[in-house]
């Protein structure tokens, strides 16, 4: 059986900042690739806040179109406040999903948004921001998995090494 892939692209990123969240947020999730389109992120790459370095082991790919990026077997979801999308929490994710995410001041193509799998929305009222929506959605396919990981080996090889607070057995 093999492993499930998750991969998230990002439509021309504003912030730096937010692909560095989105990139920390992939590594806690487990996303294997991360794709990005625009040249705002480039310019500004300096700013970085994956204090994880996921980085190092997640693949940052600059492309030209979301639609340019390979599927094999995976489906394109797109996450947008669209007329007609599917609420997150109705929401079944696919084994092998490419999650697809606007940037915060504009919107997925409608293109893109014609090619996609699924389209789905978080109901909030009022827009997140694109690291928070990304780390909606990966905990939202974590949550609804039948295999996830967990226990104290998972906390203790994943807290700060600052961390050191137990719950006491009563």
């Amino acid at each position: 059986m093999t492993k499930p892939s998750v991969k998230i692209a990002l439509t021309n990123p504003k912030s730096p900042t937010n692909v560095g969240a989105v990139i920390r947020a992939a590594g806690c999730y487990q996303a294997n690739e991360i794709y990005y389109t625009g040249q705002r992120y480039e310019r500004a790459a300096k700013y970085n806040t994956d204090t994880k370095n996921a980085n190092l082991h997640i693949p940052l790919t600059a492309v030209s179109s979301i639609l340019s990026i390979p599927l094999n077997s995976a489906k394109l979801v797109c996450v947008e406040l669209v007329e007609g999308a599917t609420a997150l929490p109705e929401f079944n994710h696919p084994e092998n999903a490419i999650y697809v995410f606007g940037a915060e001041d504009s919107t997925i193509s409608q293109e893109v948004i014609n090619k996609a799998d699924h389209v789905v929305y978080i109901p909030t009222v009022g827009c997140m921001n694109l690291a928070a929506t990304v780390n909606v959605v990966l905990y939202d396919r974590l949550a609804k998995s039948d295999n996830y990981p967990c226990g104290d080996l998972l906390i203790k090889s994943s807290r700060d090494t600052n961390n050191t607070v137990k719950v006491n057995q009563k």
